[in-house]
């Protein structure tokens, strides 16, 4: 079954949300947690026990376990695999952007069930060049695994190069997008290549030929409501992915506590589904 398949299943079954595990310094501290390799695995243990039994999609923040060295690497090979035993679909946040070999060895380490580091999906960055991801579109296609590609993201800095213009007109997200539709042409239930467009962008994008997922984040801390996401996706909503992190890490570090704020916040976006 094609990730696409797998995640529209997913989000019929569990509700419209990604939920981050993002074990960055402030919430090790503020969960009670040491800034270390034990606290970062305390702080994993919980959120699989909270959220992974209940959520569509989790997604890992690989950086937050880069940081501690092999041993980080070896916690994150351990959250991919629990969740993915709980149930959830793992979108493993690397945004990983390369060209030729290079590319291919990451999409191979996220992608390839025979990596200790294998998700369902992983995101990238096209700012090579969307062809320049080609190899992680093979890995895809080749493992039925999914890829997001960033594309108008809610940071301010990304708008600088996101909105610019093409010489044809359009801006460069637009460009991502449209490039990105032609793979997913003919998919169903849904590609199973995404987007990345935040909830907090001033300028849409034409997103009804994508037929593919949408990842949003920035709701919530960042700013970002589910008006915004209906006014921002009002045509493309089922596509809509909504994505967040601090606004149910915040409930932690009990299990019973982070799992209550998933499901509300699933709640919340119970509409994209019906």
């Amino acid at each position: 079954m094609s990730f696409g398949a797998r995640l529209d299943a997913a989000l019929d079954a569990r509700g419209a949300l990604c939920v981050g595990i993002d074990p960055h310094p402030q919430l090790l501290r503020a969960w009670g947690f040491d800034e270390d390799v034990d606290g970062l695995e305390r702080f994993s243990a919980a959120c699989v026990s909270g959220f992974a039994g209940v959520a569509a999609v989790v997604k890992p923040q690989s950086a937050f376990f880069e940081r501690f060295g092999a041993r980080g690497v070896a916690a994150l090979e351990r959250t991919v695999a629990d969740c993915r035993s709980a149930g959830a679909l793992v979108l493993l946040d690397v945004k990983r952007g390369d060209i030729g070999s290079t590319m291919a060895a990451y999409a191979a380490a996220y992608l390839d069930p025979s990596s200790p580091l294998a998700a369902d999906a992983m995101t990238v960055s096209p700012y090579l060049g969307v062809g320049a991801l080609e190899p992680a579109f093979i890995a895809a296609a080749a493992h039925d695994a999914g890829v997001f590609v960033l594309a108008l993201t809610s940071n301010p800095e990304g708008a600088q190069v996101q909105h610019a213009r093409t010489a044809d007109g359009p801006s460069v997200a637009q460009t991502v997008i449209d490039a990105l539709a032609a793979r997913n042409d003919g998919a169903t239930p849904t590609g199973s290549v995404g987007v990345v467009v935040g909830a907090t962008v001033d300028q849409p994008v034409d997103l009804d030929r994508l037929n593919g997922p949408i990842l949003v984040p920035g709701i919530g801390t960042q700013g970002g409501s589910v008006a915004d996401v209906q006014r921002l996706f009002g045509p493309v909503l089922r596509s809509v992915l909504p994505s967040m992190s601090r606004e149910v890490l915040r409930a932690g570090p009990h299990a019973a506590s982070l799992r209550a704020a998933v499901e509300q916040r699933a709640a919340d976006f119970a509409f994209l589904r019906s």
